[in-house]
């Protein structure tokens, strides 16, 4: 078993490989249910890497003082271990992986905290369902082993430093601690390969401009932007122009002088100042007015601006990053964005991809709005039943990440309101996050995993009560939203366009969507 994790160490793997590799061979040798690698983040865990947990765990990030195991964890440098009649609750009751009947309490826990270069690094904690798992023997191999998995973790430090290096001559990094981003949930092929391609933009200072559907979460990815770019020690100052009265929109972004107006009772630095030496983010820049659009772009093409009031020029030196929920090239055809304006600020288009396109990153997401709610109303544990996943899932979610956090806070809030108890772990069924999905779905989702495949006697494998049983829920969805393409399609004459309308989606989304389908963009 040591020399797997030393094979490890000595193997080019990436950063996520090598530490969940580590993990799964740790929770072989411990007889272990679960194992979570931990890092410390500003007071608070976050996993980094699983085996054993439920996906939604993925996305939680326990702060430490809420959570007296892992505080007590974190105050020893030895392995602790907590008796099974232990009084402080474990904050892996009901996340680990076979929750298919009700939520499943941790009776075996062993923890132990782990330092790199002398400081507090995280934690490596070992769950088992069977009380007496970890004796005094595991207790001592624990202490053996965290060593070897300290020395993973400097090895993947060094490699992310040595990588930032590269990309960015002989300045420094950020943050060599930081395996994965603190704001930006999810490890979906698809955002991993937008972090990478915001890394590398990141550092180039051109204009960006992110394109993405309402609730994508925008502002996080222009904060990631800022934050590893050659401009990160400098403001960052946050615009949305959606909220800038016509009247007002030009002193906001360029300030005026006393007596500019009635009620200018003094001089006022507007945002560009604000920003000198760092980023001004424009959120939902489609919004300005074509009056304000015409001074925006003249102060983009000559670096400098004008207080409203005076002739007086003032040179700035700031990183445009905009962002809009709007087809942007749509509007200059139309006229009510100027074209002009529009390529200034797209030198770098980036897509935000929607959260249906994000896979299994809604329950990461989930878990981690889950955590937050039980903290918030002071519950014991708050997880998702097996149905309540499938729905998450099969949901399109047109609010995106925003209209999951609404969700997921609205059930919470139900559970509550109907008398449940905050000393329990309380499960939220499918039908408290009052999802517009059709009625065969939901009822698929009301089932339990054994429930919805396990066959009866007498009957043939795949039957459930003698009737045939359903197919995989994700291709009676996929089957549900392939007939609805066709349908617009069919009925917009096969523009695609036309059909996106109908739908009310990207047009852009349509096509990925269909394609993924299996249907031709002809």
């Amino acid at each position: 078993m040591d020399s797997l994790i030393l094979a490890d160490l000595v193997t080019d793997l990436p950063d996520a490989v090598r530490l969940q590799r580590i993990v799964h061979t740790l929770r072989e040798r411990f007889h272990s249910d679960a194992v979570g690698l931990l890092q410390l983040d500003e007071g608070s865990l976050r996993l980094v890497a699983a085996a054993g947990l439920a996906h939604e765990a993925l996305g939680r990030r326990f702060a430490v003082a809420q959570h007296p195991r892992f505080a007590t964890i974190m105050s020893r440098r030895e392995p602790t271990w907590f008796e099974p009649g232990s009084v402080l609750p474990d904050p892996y009751d009901g996340l680990l992986d076979d929750r298919r009947g009700e939520p499943l309490p941790v009776h075996d826990c062993l923890g132990m905290s782990l330092h790199v270069e002398g400081k507090p690094w995280g934690a490596l904690t070992l769950d088992a369902l069977e009380t007496g798992t970890f004796d005094a023997q595991a207790q001592m191999d624990l202490q053996r082993y965290a060593l070897l998995l300290e020395a993973a973790i400097r090895v993947t430090m060094l490699e992310k430093e040595n990588r930032k290096l590269r990309q960015l001559g002989n300045s420094a990094a950020d943050d060599m601690r930081v395996i994965e981003d603190k704001e930006i949930i999810g490890r979906s092929d698809a955002i991993s390969q937008l972090l990478r391609e915001l890394d590398v933009v990141a550092d180039s200072d051109l204009p960006v401009l992110l394109l993405g559907e309402t609730g994508v979460g925008k502002e996080l990815f222009a904060r990631r932007i800022h934050r590893h770019s050659r401009r990160h020690d400098r403001p960052l100052v946050h615009v949305n122009c959606a909220a800038l009265p016509e009247s007002l929109a030009e002193s906001e972004l360029f300030g005026h002088v006393k007596g500019a107006f009635s009620g200018a009772n003094q001089d006022r630095a507007g945002r560009f100042e604000a920003a000198q030496g760092g980023t001004l983010f424009l959120d939902e820049v489609g919004e300005l007015p074509l009056s304000v659009q015409a001074k925006l772009l003249r102060a983009l093409q000559n670096g400098e601006i004008q207080r409203l009031g005076t002739d007086a020029a003032i040179k700035t030196d700031v990183r445009i990053i905009a962002a809009t929920n709007r087809q942007l090239k749509k509007h200059t055809l139309e006229g009510s964005f100027r074209a002009d304006l529009y390529h200034r600020l797209s030198v770098y288009p980036v897509h935000i991809p929607p959260l249906r396109d994000r896979d299994r990153d809604v329950l990461i997401l989930a878990g981690h709005f889950l955590e937050f709610n039980r903290a918030r109303l002071g519950v014991r544990g708050l997880r998702l039943s097996y149905g309540a996943e499938e729905a998450l899932r099969a949901y399109l979610w047109p609010g995106n990440v925003r209209e999951l956090e609404h969700v997921i806070s609205r059930a919470a809030l139900k559970l509550l309101s109907r008398g449940a108890s905050r000393d329990q772990i309380l499960t939220v069924p499918a039908e408290l996050l009052d999802l517009d999905l059709p009625p065969d779905t939901m009822a698929r989702t009301a089932r339990s995993p054994d429930e919805a495949y396990a066959g009866s006697a007498g009957t043939l494998p795949g039957a459930v009560n003698g009737a045939a049983a359903p197919g995989p829920l994700r291709t009676a969805i996929e089957d549900h939203e392939r007939s609805l393409i066709q349908r617009a399609l069919q009925a917009s004459g096969n523009n695609w366009a036309h059909a996106a309308r109908m739908l009310d989606i990207d047009s852009s989304n349509l096509h990925k969507r269909a394609k993924k389908l299996g249907l031709k963009a002809d």
